[in-house]
């Protein structure tokens, strides 16, 4: 991708491709004729030695027009129903479609747990792994039929931004139903703009999101900015683009610009760290005054415990928890060396005197600077 190997330093050589659910399915059902094109242009990219891992919506929209449902149900268990009956057309789909090409695909479905959950997701990352190596292609979903709040808060977008992340892909390609990022809505405003670029955060982009769901997806707009925010501060690149605009995977793939493309951080984190920063669910809160605030953004610093001035939840060693300013504006996620008592307990000492508080120091640090990942910079405006 010429273009944007300009911003990520390296060729294009593991991409995460996520199709939405507006993409792959018709008012009859699932879409096959976009189905088979995208299966082909992923071959193409296949044969051209990059690796893709497919992250598919459509399980959803498909059960819904195999029931006749026209709209989401909303008792939980008949949203996992339809996921059920979906998932099986779905995936059946994809594989006579790659089958064409003597591809093999296979189904992934993963739950928050499966990703929190630091052996289960190691163990999920070397099964991805070993499928890519086997040139098999992983087609991923949440497994909404057994996940209730994957289904009430969960998104392929959020998911897709986490796979890229867990495999560390060089890029993340979001295919939706129009072009990319406007600056308002282009399905209503005829004089809508397409943004090309972001390269910075302001609260303006995300008034263009505007959060706008389409009529069978979950994720919308804004749940695509929130996956580019979350993938770019680990140094990894997205571009959302129209999944019907012919060979689209091919033509960026050969350096074309479509879509937005959305500018990475230029270090790129390392794989623990991005699981801290932007997979796993916190345990906890930790809030520190305004000098720890600055030594751990302006400085780099591990966390001490004198500037600590509060501890919410209960939780043990290792446990991974937010911490906070004294506004309570999030500065970022960390694995902690004490428990929440513990803390409690040395929280505003100097290391010095953790021994003496607590009979014994294991560390100095409550939260080592390789166990701190800063996501709660300051939005521009």
């Amino acid at each position: 991708m010429t273009h944007n190997r300009k911003q990520t330093g390296k060729p294009i050589s593991r991409a995460v491709v996520k199709v939405g659910s507006n993409v792959l399915t018709t008012r009859s059902g699932l879409n096959i004729e976009a189905i088979d094109g995208i299966s082909s242009q992923i071959c193409n990219l296949l044969d051209q030695g990059i690796e893709i891992i497919l992250v598919s919506s459509g399980a959803m929209a498909s059960g819904m027009k195999k029931m006749g449902v026209a709209r989401r149900p909303e008792a939980i268990p008949k949203r996992q129903a339809i996921a059920a009956v979906g998932q099986a057309g779905l995936i059946r789909e994809w594989e006579k479609a790659f089958s064409r090409f003597d591809r093999r695909v296979a189904q992934i479905l993963l739950t928050s747990d499966d990703l929190t959950s630091r052996k289960r997701y190691l163990n999920a990352r070397n099964t991805m792994n070993t499928l890519l190596e086997w040139q098999v292609v992983p087609i991923i979903n949440e497994n909404d039929t057994i996940m209730v709040e994957e289904i009430k808060l969960g998104d392929n977008d959020n998911l897709a931004a986490m796979i890229a992340l867990q495999l560390d892909a060089d890029i993340f390609i979001n295919l939706t139903d129009i072009d990319g990022l406007y600056d308002k809505d282009p399905r209503i405003h005829a004089d809508a703009r397409l943004i090309p670029r972001v390269a910075t955060y302001s609260k303006s982009i995300e008034k263009y999101a505007g959060d706008i769901p389409g009529a069978l997806g979950t994720g919308g707009m804004l749940s695509k900015i929130k996956a580019a925010r979350k993938v770019t501060a680990a140094g990894i690149p997205m571009v959302i683009a129209k999944g019907y605009r012919p060979d689209i995977l091919i033509r960026l793939a050969a350096g074309e610009a479509h879509g937005t493309f959305f500018v990475p951080r230029d270090q790129k984190l390392n794989r623990k760290k991005c699981w801290i920063g932007y997979t796993v669910k916190t345990s906890g809160t930790i809030k520190i005054d305004a000098g720890a605030a600055k030594a751990l953004l302006a400085n780099g610093k591990s966390l001490l415990p004198g500037g600590i001035v509060g501890v919410e939840g209960k939780f043990p060693i290792g446990a991974p928890v937010a911490v906070v300013n004294g506004s309570g504006e999030l500065i970022g996620n960390g694995l902690v060396n004490y428990n929440a008592d513990e803390i409690r307990s040395i929280m505003g000492l100097k290391s010095g005197q953790i021994k003496a508080r607590l009979g014994q120091k294991t560390y100095d640090e409550v939260i080592h600077r390789d166990n701190l990942v800063i996501t709660g910079e300051p939005e521009n405006d």
